[in-house]
């Protein structure tokens, strides 16, 4: 118990500054724009099965 108490004292007088490079609304903005980048690459391979219609149920009749 004597611990905890310790400790409790120790985190009282205790606080962190800590100072970002930039304000706290640029973390959302790189967020908001790897999101949109992530997207941009999901939506670029939208519709790939359509184009390879040659490698479809019966091309290859022996095969998997």
């Amino acid at each position: 118990m004597k611990f905890l108490q310790l400790l409790a004292q120790n985190a009282e007088g205790h606080t962190a500054h800590i100072v970002y490079p930039f304000p706290a609304v640029v973390f959302g903005v790189i967020a908001m724009g790897l999101f949109l980048g992530l997207a941009a690459v999901v939506w670029s391979y939208r519709d790939v099965a359509n184009r390879h219609d040659h490698k479809g149920k019966n091309a290859n009749q022996g095969s998997h």
